[in-house]
């Protein structure tokens, strides 16, 4: 049969969505059906491009392979297309996705009931071929008992491989215990506030615990900045009730977690130890930061911290903000597959392309939710995003088209006219709780005075952060400007708008934290607003496009203004 023979399911011209030959999604922005058309897709595909009208999806095997994770199967996804369709679905696309998600689980890594692994296959000859890939034959043994040994070692290294060859091995072998760690609940927080887990929360940490027909014990959970992911990890850790050892990206994030757990649990102070540059305490329950782990004396030399993953027998890691994890931590990620490992998120991308790898060393994707979901039943803000485009001074525009493509983008980036467009939104929400959050320090300091507010750097000592941090939480500070440690992990539950003058290129990843740093839910309930400044006629314009591609995919759509120099 040609490839290029459809599936007759009918035809309705009403629905959004064209599926092409290739896997690509064509969808219909203005198209009534166009938002639960959206929910559908991004189960299992990947967005591209969302210019006005029409979004771009790939249906990718990472997408469905994650879908499958998730329990969807090839029926679900056919069942989708064919819903939102326009016309006939593609024969190829079809079996495409058949065959792809029919890879997932047809390979498992299984104990050996000795201490070993075996990997097996229901397809024996394909498992054999695959046995004698140069990229796998270093990594197994002999063949036995319908499969073939792995050392426990190579556990990490044989699921990357495999993944790369596009079989992903679902990890069957279970996990050590732990030391126990007994860990519980409160219903009161000490703060006095009542305290219970929601819906989606319960959902996401007991997926990724699993039972007895859906084991678990690794994998990614997605939930939106300001949906309470460490709440999550704690409620996880209730479940297990071993030691944990908890991966952070820094020391502000490691006091925010402390101070749940203190705030949430039954733990005492003495349990909860921190391992960072300023302390090195090894608790039941430690909080280590992950430039620490990856601290070395010189580019050559050991890592010095690497002996905190075997130093406790501990139960359970958890990876907060798994997107951002360090390329030496996924090696100590192979290494330690024999632990539950819990990794969270709010999004999945990674600009360095190692997608794959959290897949097969964290786990699969265990839960995710569309952040407008939540929107919608109140659990984060609802938020407008405004791209705001300036021009170049007239002195500059010419010098910019001679200047190497990395100066150019330095020099839109750090556009003087951005100023004047930051003071007028810093005068637009007087009395609001604001964030300007950039790249580069020079022209963060420089806004800084000329707002008469305070600045957090990666030079700011730890101590007079979580002084500017408790300011600006008690209303002391109305604006604070921030470097990237402003990305992520800071609790300003109050902060209601934000202001990007400069970012890390298209970084979409960075795009949607920065957004999340407003989106916790405010007492008033008001609407958050994500400012973004932009020099038109320039790389970064191009670059904000990029960026604006997670958020979109999400429901979000950016206003677009334009301001016009003094």
């Amino acid at each position: 049969m040609p490839t290029n023979t459809t599936i007759s399911t009918g035809h309705n011209l009403k629905n959004p969505l064209i599926v092409q030959s290739d896997s690509a999604l064509l969808l219909e922005v203005n198209n009534p059906l166009f938002p639960e058309a959206r929910n559908a897709v991004s189960l299992f595909a990947h967005l591209d491009k969302s210019p006005e009208y029409i979004h771009t999806y790939s249906i990718t095997p990472l997408s469905l392979w994650n879908a499958a994770a998730l329990g969807l199967t090839a029926a679900d996804v056919e069942e989708r297309l064919a819903c939102y369709s326009k016309y006939p679905l593609p024969r190829n696309v079809v079996d495409g996705v058949k065959e792809l998600m029919g890879r997932f689980g047809k390979l498992t890594l299984e104990s050996d009931g000795s201490g070993g692994l075996v990997l097996r296959s229901v397809d024996a000859e394909m498992l054999g071929q695959l046995c004698r890939h140069p990229l796998v034959a270093p990594l197994v043994g002999q063949f036995k008992d319908g499969g073939v040994a792995v050392a426990p070692r190579n556990r990490g290294l044989i699921k990357q491989a495999l993944i790369g060859l596009g079989y992903p091995a679902h990890d069957l072998a279970g996990y050590v215990d732990g030391d126990p760690c007994e860990v519980s609940l409160r219903a009161t927080a000490l703060c006095g506030a009542p305290f219970a887990v929601r819906e989606y929360q319960r959902q996401a940490a007991e997926s990724f615990v699993g039972g007895a027909r859906s084991p678990g014990g690794s994998g990614v959970v997605v939930l939106p900045c300001g949906a309470g992911k460490t709440i999550v990890g704690i409620y996880a850790m209730s479940l297990l009730k071993r030691r944990t050892l908890i991966l952070v990206t820094n020391v502000t994030a490691a006091h925010q977690w402390k101070r749940e757990i203190l705030d949430k649990t039954t733990l005492r102070e003495e349990e909860v130890g921190e391992y960072s540059g300023d302390v090195k305490e090894v608790r039941p329950v430690t909080l280590a930061t992950y430039q620490i782990l990856t601290y070395r004396k010189s580019k050559e030399g050991a890592f010095l911290h690497y002996d905190i993953f075997n130093s406790q027998n501990w139960g359970l890691i958890l990876y907060d903000e798994v997107h951002l994890l360090p390329a030496p931590v996924f090696k100590f990620t192979a290494d330690i597959q024999a632990r539950r490992r819990l990794g969270l998120t709010a999004t999945l991308i990674r600009e360095d392309g190692l997608e794959n790898d959290v897949f097969s060393l964290i786990g699969p994707k265990k839960f995710d939710v569309p952040w407008k979901d939540l929107e919608r039943q109140g659990w984060i803000a609802t938020a407008k995003c405004v791209e705001v485009r300036v021009d170049l001074p007239q002195s500059e525009r010419l010098r910019y088209l001679s200047l190497t493509p990395r100066q150019q983008i330095r020099l839109a980036y750090e556009n003087t006219n951005k100023l004047a467009a930051a003071k007028e939104i810093v005068d637009r929400h007087k009395g609001d709780n604001i964030l300007v959050i950039g790249q580069y320090i020079t022209q963060l300091e420089m806004f800084a005075q000329e707002l008469s507010a305070p600045i957090i750097t990666g030079a700011t000592a730890n101590k007079r952060r979580d002084e500017l941090y408790k300011q600006f939480r008690d209303g002391e500070i109305k604006v604070l400007v921030l470097s990237k440690v402003g990305n992520f992990a800071i609790d300003l539950p109050d902060a209601n708008v934000a202001i990007q003058i400069s970012g890390s290129f298209g970084s979409r990843q960075e795009e949607a934290q920065r957004l999340g740093r407003i989106l916790r839910p405010k007492k008033r309930g008001e609407q958050a607003v994500f400012y973004s400044i932009v020099t038109r006629e320039s790389k970064e314009l191009d670059f904000a496009m990029n960026r604006q591609l997670f958020l979109t995919e999400q429901g979000y759509s950016y206003d677009i203004r334009y301001h016009e120099a003094v």
